[in-house]
């Protein structure tokens, strides 16, 4: 069994993806559009581009997300992507990176469970928090 996220959006799913391949250092192996699928007859013409399927390869884990249709879109709440890398330099870095233009929730800082630990919002409303493994 392979458990992997996927993440609903109000009309940014691409631009999101952009930055997450950017920032996580993955690649995107599939973006399409809603006009590219056979059901796009069935879609308003100010919905066509719009992604109707995102997939982000990290590693051997997959993100995937694409846009709501209009009136379906609800703001995440009750879950965290959450991220673990090995070292702490990489912990800062994503952080302060999913961290620009959204919110922190916490800081990330040493932990007495993690040599860091920090919880954001980031810009495109998407809740992550990353963890750090390494020991000091």
């Amino acid at each position: 069994m392979q458990l992997n996220s996927y993440l609903m959006f109000n009309g940014n799913c691409e631009t999101a993806f952009k930055f997450y391949e950017q920032c996580l250092g993955g690649k995107i192996t599939m973006m399409m559009t809603h006009k590219e699928a056979p059901s796009a007859e069935n879609v308003s013409p100010e919905w066509q581009d719009k992604i109707m399927h995102a997939c982000l390869e990290l590693d051997d884990r997959l993100l995937m997300g694409s846009d709501c249709p209009p009136g379906y879109f609800e703001t995440p709440q009750g879950f965290y992507v959450q991220i673990s890398v090995p070292q702490i330099a990489e912990a800062e870095r994503l952080f302060h990176a999913l961290a620009e233009n959204g919110k922190v929730k916490m800081a990330i800082a040493q932990t007495f469970w993690s040599s860091r630990f920090g919880m954001l919002t980031d810009r495109f409303g998407t809740p992550w928090m990353i963890n750090c493994e390494e020991t000091i």
